[in-house]
């Protein structure tokens, strides 16, 4: 296998050997949130509906210091499509996702990645569920192939047996492979495996990238950060979804909102979290922090807006195109500290 981008450019093992690598995800809920798709659900219909929409976040995420266009196929799975009556376009969705991530990436030198996710239907000690499973995964993996990606994110895995399924997918493609689990509110996996253990099996299985992705917000995912590094050699990942989450509510699924009445389902997730969003200085503390426990594989999941992307890559000393609107609070009206600015105005900055 090659580490050489479809582009002809470094492949991602390479530009890992070189630095850190930034991949945003979280279009579910950026999309969601524009209105282009239906929470509950989350099939990503709006790559068939709204390509342009799909386009332009890519574009946005790519010009914010994403080092990676993901292919938006989350959850396009057979599973899911069948859910809603739209199992017929399964493979018109992936290919349209996976043409738009390349030719989008095209305009920034970035990588395309393939994108595999949990199924949700996965048994774990059930020989049928792991048949069935597989084979979602091999048809999601082959249309990534053909449509030239450099390599494959299996991510948001509960399971690490589900998740070496998808491993041994990609690894049968000759793809490099990114994976990532969904750690709940217990510090470990569905099967009850630290996230190490699970890391360790996985790099042991022929992962190149191991870690974490989703429903832990920075604070409840770093400390589990530091004995995934200790366990493996490989690169490691860590893209936490960009909500306050600690304490008692370790995830995201679990944060709860005394102060509003008024939540349809009586809990936050996944529609009302905007109270818990982390702001652009707490992921850039994030990315940090990873990175200087030696996760070079970085992003943020659901939650993610391209000024998170921005900070991150400020953050690892990278100055993106849209940097060049980055913050200048000293020509603020008020705030302001050039002489520009009236003194008058300074004078009542405290009072406002």
């Amino acid at each position: 296998m090659t580490d050489t981008a479809a582009s002809g450019t470094a492949g991602l093992l390479e530009r890992l050997g070189a630095g850190p690598v930034i991949c945003a995800e979280g279009y579910l809920f950026a999309l969601e949130s524009r209105g282009y798709l239906t929470a509950g659900p989350y099939v990503p219909e709006a790559v068939l509906e709204h390509p342009d929409a799909v386009a332009q976040l890519h574009r946005e995420f790519l010009r914010a210091g994403s080092d990676v266009v993901l292919a938006f196929t989350y959850y396009a799975h057979r599973e899911k499509l069948r859910l809603i009556g739209r199992e017929d376009d399964l493979e018109e969705m992936n290919r349209t996702a996976l043409r738009l991530a390349r030719e989008v990436a095209a305009e920034g030198n970035a990588l395309v990645a393939g994108n595999v996710s949990n199924s949700n239907i996965f048994v774990d000690g059930d020989a049928d569920s792991a048949r069935t499973v597989r084979a979602m995964f091999d048809e999601q993996v082959g249309w990534a192939v053909d449509e030239g990606v450099d390599y494959i994110v299996a991510e948001t895995i509960g399971h690490a047996n589900e998740a070496l399924l998808a491993l041994e997918a990609i690894k049968a493609a000759g793809l490099p492979a990114v994976i990532t689990l969904a750690i709940f509110r217990e510090p470990e996996t569905r099967e009850g495996l630290s996230p190490a253990e699970a890391a360790r099996r996985l790099e042991d299985a022929g992962a190149d990238v191991v870690g974490l992705n989703c429903v832990r917000g920075p604070a409840s995912m770093l400390p589990l950060l530091g004995p995934i590094r200790e366990a493996v050699d490989c690169h490691v990942a860590a893209l936490p979804v960009a909500y306050r989450t600690g304490g008692d509510d370790p995830t995201f699924l679990s944060l709860k909102d005394p102060d509003c009445a008024c939540l349809p389902e009586g809990r936050p997730f996944p529609t009302a979290l905007d109270p818990f969003a982390c702001n652009r200085y707490e992921i850039a503390e994030f990315a940090r922090d990873a990175y200087a426990l030696g996760v070079n594989y970085l992003g943020v999941c659901c939650g993610a807006a391209p000024h998170h992307i921005r900070s991150m890559a400020e953050a690892l000393g990278r100055r993106p195109p849209a940097s060049k609107y980055s913050p200048d609070m000293s020509r603020h009206a008020y705030f302001g500290t050039v002489d520009e600015i009236p003194a008058a105005n300074k004078a009542i900055a405290d009072t406002l």
